[in-house]
C-alpha cells in the first residue's frame, strides 16, 4: 500500500515536499514513481527512483525543478517540488511503475497500487 501526503496550496514559484509512505519495506520494490493527474486527463508519470541504487529519472516538464529521493529506513519516497507553476496543479500519486515495478525504464504508467493521492494547488 502506498499513502501520499504533503499536498496543499502553494504560491507560484514556491516549494513543497510530498511524501509516499510504503507499507512494508521500500526494498520490496525495485522502483517507485510519482504520478500526477488533472481532471479530464490521464495520470502521467513524472519521476521515478530505483530503490537500491537511488538512480533517478524525470519527465521533461519537471526536470530541474523536482527531485525524487528515498529513505529506505523510513520506508518513504519523497518528491521535492521547487519553482512550482500553476500547471503543476494536480493530484499526486506514487506507485511502482509498470509492468512489474522492476525498473524506471518506462515510468509513464503505474501498477494498480493507487492510494488516494494528495492534491497540490499552485495559485496566488
Amino acid at each position: 500500500q502506498f499513502v501520499e501526503s504533503g499536498g496543499g496550496l502553494v504560491q507560484p514559484g514556491g516549494s513543497r515536499t510530498l511524501s509516499c509512505a510504503v507499507s512494508g519495506s521500500t526494498l520490496d520494490y525495485d522502483a517507485v514513481a510519482w504520478f500526477r493527474q488533472v481532471p479530464g486527463a490521464e495520470r502521467e508519470g513524472i519521476s521515478c527512483i530505483e530503490m537500491r541504487h537511488g538512480f533517478t529519472f524525470y519527465e521533461a516538464s519537471v526536470k530541474g525543478r523536482f527531485a525524487i529521493s528515498r529513505d529506505n529506513a523510513r520506508n518513504t519516497v519523497y518528491l521535492q517540488m521547487n519553482s512550482l507553476k500553476p500547471e503543476d496543479t494536480a493530484v499526486y500519486y506514487c506507485a511502482p511503475p509498470r509492468p512489474y515495478g522492476r525498473s524506471c525504464e518506462d515510468f509513464r504508467y503505474g501498477m494498480d497500487y493507487w492510494g488516494k493521492g494528495t492534491l497540490v494547488t499552485v495559485s496566488s
